[in-house]
């Protein structure tokens, strides 16, 4: 098996500016009493069509390796059986499959993927790894330009769980915001069954249970200026803090 994706650690453009760092500190704030903790999720539901994707001709390369992607656990509850997944080489489609299934034909969350080329083992390529996500109607992609190696397998004798909710064609600019200063201004302590989320108009961008230790959380964008309001439930006391104007979306 002559081609390895030697290093499938498939990155995204994730800010981490120090701008964000606390997003906008004149942001004001408000307090609100509920009767039950909220549930707050992103809707990952989009609107793309299924890709004609086929399997490609093997006699057209020399080599191949098996490569075993696991879904993470946020899309987990989408998997079906309608789902694909994908590599691109170059953009040259190299390998698809669907769900991994088990003896009894029991769906899994696992794709098992035999991966062709024609490349000696030295080459830096642009790797993307794409999955398409038929309840979702969407297709998460990862790239990265890589070098190849040989003989060895990915996601086999270890876990290979890619971080898709980071390739979504629906929230293409990704923003790791800071709220410690915001949650400071309000003298709130994070607590265990505390929540933090993040909103753009009514539609939940993040979400995140806080800790003394990282008081942050991933927001998704659909495009970069989009203002943000922040969302801190306080379990002890069923208060709801809500920041208007925390920060602008950005890379």
């Amino acid at each position: 098996m002559g081609l390895l994706f030697a290093c499938l650690a498939l990155f995204v453009a994730c800010s981490s500016d120090d701008d964000n760092e606390g997003g906008n500190k004149n942001a004001t704030y408000t307090v609100t009493t509920v009767s039950e903790a909220p549930v707050w999720q992103i809707d990952w539901s989009f609107n793309q069509e299924r890709p004609s994707w086929t399997e490609p001709d093997a006699s057209l390369y020399e080599n191949w390796t098996i490569l075993k992607v696991q879904i993470e656990e946020e899309l987990q509850p989408y998997v079906s059986e309608g789902d694909m997944m994908a590599v691109f080489i170059n953009g040259e489609l190299r390998g698809m499959t669907t769900p991994a299934t088990l003896e009894d034909e029991t769906l899994t969350n696992k794709f098992l993927l035999k991966v062709y080329g024609n490349e000696t083992g030295t080459e830096t390529v642009h790797m993307s790894l794409q999955y398409y996500c038929q309840k979702l109607n969407q297709i998460f992609t990862l790239s990265d330009n890589i070098k190849l190696d040989s003989d060895q397998t990915t996601g086999i004798d270890e876990d290979f769980i890619p971080d898709f909710i980071f390739g979504s064609a629906k929230y293409p600019v990704v923003m790791l915001f800071d709220a410690e200063y915001l949650l400071d201004k309000a003298n709130i302590e994070p607590a265990k069954g505390d929540l933090l989320a993040a909103f753009v108009g009514s539609e939940c961008r993040g979400v995140d249970t806080p800790t003394f230790i990282d008081e942050s959380l991933y927001v998704f964008g659909r495009e970069e200026g989009e203002t943000v309001t922040l969302k801190y439930y306080q379990a002890a006391t069923n208060k709801v803090f809500t920041f208007d104007n925390a920060a602008k979306i950005k890379k």
